[in-house]
């Protein structure tokens, strides 16, 4: 017998597993495999300029013609214009210089080269958004939400965020919104703002992550929506056991993301691969060294100088821009 929840109804799906719509990861290899197997594939394009996001949507058109979403971050600084100035008075541009030259130690120290503007362009964006809107800023992050709206995608996620300020428009497409919490208080939020389904990822999840466990987070949110709407539970769910777990605790679905990296269609290297299958379970760490949002990863020699040296991330979206020389660079040299 099938396992059948509200979720499969809402998004015409055969079982309610949803990909996690992990950046440059969930590709539309990857997001047309899962929703052709019955799931809904989530593409993650946190990073994609508007013109790659759109060909992503195309593309995974072409791969499958069954429901599928679209994964985006929306930085509070895309709502309200702030520049994020701390209780000191600096504002994170002010205090870029400092962290770039700690980036650049960091290569030197590790016999990295800094990688030349081409290498980090390449990085950063696809040639086909070389003319677009700065990687991070708030125009890159409004004209991904235009795409969005123009291309009618079946689903839409807000990976971070709240989606209220677009609600109008996506709903006038007839796209269905989720949205990923780590809080009660951000439940309430966007259940206020008209979302349809509401993933509640704890503090196990890979990747950005709640402080509050998984456990404990999935029945609170379940408790605080009031049954209005479908909650999936998520983080640390990697086999049919957490699935079940997490029905158990109100869920109705899972929201599933590393169990997916290992698959061919996964847009990670072959050692990203290899690192988390033969990954251990103290193996990873929860850092702010990379985009500036608390984010589980594999331990790693960034996150631990950042650690060591005792320097504040920055918040999102500058972090990012300290970050992306020494990904760039990693990447590089394989």
């Amino acid at each position: 017998m099938a396992l059948r929840t509200r979720i499969c109804d809402i998004l015409g799906i055969r079982h309610p597993i949803l990909l996690a719509g992990m950046g440059r990861a969930s590709t539309p290899e990857l997001a047309a495999a899962v929703s052709n197997a019955g799931g809904l594939g989530v593409l993650g394009a946190a990073s994609c300029g508007p013109n790659q996001l759109r060909e992503w949507i195309r593309r995974t058109r072409a791969l499958t013609d069954r429901p599928f979403g679209v994964d985006t971050l929306l930085p509070a600084s895309v709502r309200r214009g702030a520049d994020g100035k701390n209780s000191g008075g600096a504002s994170p541009k002010d205090l870029l210089p400092e962290h770039r030259q700690f980036a650049r130690e960091f290569l030197k120290r590790e016999g990295l080269p800094e990688p030349d503007a081409a290498t980090l362009e390449r990085y950063l964006r696809d040639p086909a958004d070389r003319d677009g809107p700065p990687p991070l800023s708030r125009e890159f992050f409004e004209a991904q939400m235009e795409v969005v709206i123009e291309e009618r995608v079946p689903v839409y996620a807000a990976g971070l965020g709240n989606p209220g300020p677009w609600m109008e428009r996506l709903k006038a497409n007839g796209t269905i919104v989720i949205s990923v919490v780590g809080t009660t208080r951000h439940a309430r939020q966007v259940a206020e703002s008209g979302v349809d389904i509401i993933v509640a990822q704890g503090h196990d999840g890979g990747g950005h992550n709640s402080p509050i466990g998984t456990m404990a987070l999935i029945p609170q949110v379940v408790d605080a929506v009031g049954g209005r709407l479908p909650v999936v539970g998520a983080g640390g769910i990697g086999d049919g056991r957490g699935v079940a777990a997490a029905l158990m605790l109100g869920a109705e679905g899972a929201w599933i993301g590393t169990a997916f990296l290992a698959t061919e269609e996964a847009g990670i290297s072959a050692p990203q691969k290899q690192a988390l299958v033969e990954g251990r379970d103290e193996g990873t760490v929860v850092s702010r060294s990379v985009t500036g949002k608390p984010a589980r990863m594999v331990k790693n020699l960034w996150a631990a100088a950042y650690a060591d040296a005792g320097l504040e991330p920055l918040p999102m979206p500058y972090q990012g821009m300290v970050s992306s020389p020494v990904m760039a660079a990693a990447l590089a040299a394989g």
